[in-house]
């Protein structure tokens, strides 16, 4: 599994030679080992680095077991640079040479599937998972004081009696808060470490009410979405749900985020549509949030001197005078951009029905 060490490695690294950055599709419900190499053979054809190809197919012969759903692999031969990660979301089969890594994928993998925090809670404690890159790990669990119920009949079933039913569910209503207080700062703490940037709650309707209200304030607003289910259930369940009801936010997410940009583009402040002015921002570092269609690309222009990146053929750089190089994918260069000064990137996997937004767009600081 990618880390967030590894993603920072390949979003700064950079090399006058070629990077050759290659995504295979795996998943073994689509194919079998036999047919993947075959494709796999058929796309290094395409590129004359044998080095390069070598350290691939070495790679792939005596290292890879076919056992995930995808793997991704950077190759820059002449800096001594190889790197490779297996996957557990399938991706689509592609290969890139250019000056750094293609990395829009991952990009996209950690938008749908990465830094989610799942909490299955009752009124005894609580089980925690993560869930990134399509890995659903449960990692720890809080349990607290065990929830003693009145059986009906006899003495202490008498309303108002000491020990009784009052005293009994006093006692109850105090063990569940105590025990989910407890919960919700482990929860809290475990949110944190993990660098969880969404949570997704799991139990019954009160439970799940109890719980979030004792959540943090800051946590309680990146909670976005809740079903029920059983502290008891198993992992593939939870796994599964997860992964529904992740996807159903990350499409309100999208659609509330473009509504955003367009609105805020429209009044002149906090917004860009377009990829010239898209790419303005980003050099200006105004860039929170940039949203690209999947799929979309753009050639562009890079400056020699100072890195600037345009869509427009100008003949010199209109801030240090620099002369410019062609580059095939504009927008590749401008998600790693944005993802190395520690912005977010939304990469929209449906057609949104957001009048005004085209292809890209971003939500800008100030």
């Amino acid at each position: 599994m990618i880390t967030e060490a590894n993603l920072q490695e390949l979003l700064t690294f950079r090399s006058e030679q070629p990077m050759l950055s290659l995504y295979l599709n795996t998943d073994p419900s689509l194919g079998n080992a036999d047919a993947y190499r075959l494709e796999l053979r058929s796309m290094l054809k395409q590129v004359d680095l044998p080095e390069d190809v070598q350290a691939i197919e070495n790679y792939f012969a005596r290292e890879f077991d076919w056992s995930g759903r995808s793997v991704a692999v950077f190759s820059c031969a002449p800096q001594g640079f190889f790197r490779a990660y297996s996957l557990a979301i399938p991706v689509t089969s592609r290969l890139r040479l250019g000056s750094q890594p293609h990395v829009k994928p991952l990009a996209n993998l950690l938008d749908y599937y990465g830094g989610y925090g799942v909490v299955l809670v009752d009124k005894q404690g609580a089980r925690l998972f993560s869930f990134h890159l399509g890995e659903l790990r449960e990692q720890e669990g809080i349990v607290g004081e065990t929830i003693h119920h009145t059986k009906r009949g006899g003495a202490s079933a008498v309303a108002g009696r000491r020990g009784g039913m009052a005293g009994q569910t006093n006692y109850t209503d105090e063990t569940t808060e105590r025990n989910m207080r407890d919960a919700a700062n482990f929860a809290a703490h475990f949110f944190s470490e993990n660098n969880v940037r969404r949570v997704l709650i799991g139990g019954t309707d009160e439970n799940l009410a109890i719980f979030r209200g004792l959540l943090p304030k800051a946590w309680q607003s990146l909670v976005v979405g809740t079903f029920p289910m059983s502290m008891t259930a198993s992992a593939d369940d939870v796994f599964a749900r997860a992964m529904e009801i992740g996807a159903q936010a990350e499409l309100r997410q999208e659609t509330d985020l473009l509504q955003k940009i367009v609105t805020s583009a429209s009044k002149g402040h906090g917004g860009v549509l377009g990829l010239e002015d898209t790419l303005h921002a980003l050099r200006e570092g105004r860039i929170q949030t940039l949203a690209i269609q999947e799929g979309y690309r753009a050639a562009g222009y890079l400056c020699h001197g100072c890195g600037h990146l345009t869509a427009q053929a100008l003949p010199t750089c209109q801030y240090c005078g620099g002369t410019f190089k062609h580059i095939p994918d504009v927008v590749d260069m401008a998600v790693s951009s944005v993802m190395q000064a520690g912005g977010d990137v939304e990469v929209l996997q449906r057609e949104h029905q957001v009048k005004g937004f085209e292809a890209i767009g971003a939500l800008l600081r100030y």
